[in-house]
């Protein structure tokens, strides 16, 4: 009887094994993929905090429990607390704004009918061709979407207390893991570093990598969304632009895009105020966005993030709408993440190529 090749069997058995790892790997995600976004800010804001936490350790004098749960009660305080009383006064500022809409007392048609009468005549004449002059079929058609929306949220009210059972048990979620990866993360951090099947200084690299661009990309783009849309908001509260906290919230959003961000939505409503008249009013919101809001992106950005990143400023881009387009509100986050990763994978190939190069030479 023929006897099978040990060297076989044990490569039968790596094999198997193998395949075993995918299996549980995959799993595993699928498992945790409802509430991946709990898992990824848990992880995100325990990297975050990490110094922090390092230094409440020490005055602690090793009390890793008691120095978690000081860092966790940091992070509420100066973290989540704002962001409720940011949202509570945004649903307020909605539901107000579709009532007033609703209701007439807000007309874009009027403000349309405006900005058309200060046009000039090539203007106007190229809104004729497009078919954009009939003011009334153009206000019907808003209210009608404005209204058509409007029923259509207020028909998913279940799906509305589904959603914010699903918001308050993922918050838990990360909290709960944050204060474990706060107490355990050394620990955790070195069965990582073991696990990885890589050489290690390629693997030191990237790990260094992924967490310089994780800090880099939260703590710069977050704190200089938050000064430009809290600077818009204050600029419309002052012009008297309706529901400046819910304008300065959308501009906080896109800030969160290099160059253009917040622009977006003062460029246009400085447009409305000088085809409408008000010249100085106008004039002044065009030189605090482009003085103040853009200089912003140009003076905070590189005092938060520096060159920590090391990517040219169109991958940043067209990293960040890739990953908001694909995942949403944590792609601003993920896509610059790969991005990093994918350029620093490609550098240590090419520079393993030309060390193997100057050896052959």
């Amino acid at each position: 009887m023929k006897r099978s090749d040990p060297a076989s069997a044990r490569a039968f058995d790596r094999n198997a094994f193998l395949i075993l790892l995918v299996v549980l790997t995959v799993a595993l995600a699928w498992i945790i993929w409802p509430f991946y976004g709990a898992v990824f800010w848990g992880g995100v804001l325990a990297l975050l905090f990490e110094p922090l936490y390092r230094k409440l350790l020490g005055r602690l004098r090793g009390r890793r429990t008691l120095a978690a749960l000081a860092t966790l009660s940091v992070i509420l305080v100066i973290v989540i607390l704002p962001l409720t009383l940011v949202a509570v006064s945004l649903v307020q500022e909605v539901t107000g704004m579709y009532q007033r809409v609703k209701s007439g007392q807000v007309n874009f048609g009027n403000y349309f009918a405006q900005i058309v009468a200060a046009l000039p005549s090539w203007a106007t004449g190229l809104l004729e061709r497009l078919g954009l002059d009939d003011l009334a079929v153009l206000q019907a058609k808003l209210t009608a979407a404005i209204t058509q929306r409007g029923e259509a949220l207020a028909g998913r009210a279940v799906d509305f207390g589904q959603d914010a059972l699903d918001l308050v048990v993922g918050f838990c979620i990360a909290m709960y893991l944050l204060f474990f990866l706060l107490r355990d993360g050394a620990e955790v951090a070195r069965e990582i570093r073991a696990a990885i099947p890589l050489d290690a200084p390629i693997k030191a690299r990237l790990l260094e990598r992924f967490t310089t661009v994780i800090r880099a990309t939260v703590k710069g783009n977050v704190l200089v969304a938050a000064a430009q849309g809290a600077l818009g908001g204050l600029a419309f509260w002052v012009l008297g632009v309706h529901a400046p906290m819910l304008w300065a919230v959308v501009m906080a959003f896109l800030s969160l895009l290099p160059a253009v961000g917040a622009a977006l939505i003062w460029g246009p409503v400085a447009l409305y105020l000088l085809a409408t008249g008000q010249v100085w009013q106008g004039f002044g919101l065009i030189a605090f966005g482009v003085f103040v809001i853009g200089l912003i992106d140009n003076v905070l950005r590189p005092i938060l993030v520096g060159k920590d990143t090391q990517m040219p400023d169109y991958v940043v881009l067209i990293s960040t709408v890739g990953g908001l387009a694909l995942i949403g509100i944590n792609g601003f986050v993920i896509g610059p993440l790969i991005a990093a990763m994918f350029m620093t994978a490609w550098q240590i190939v090419a520079a393993e190529r030309a060390a193997a190069n100057v050896e052959a030479s």
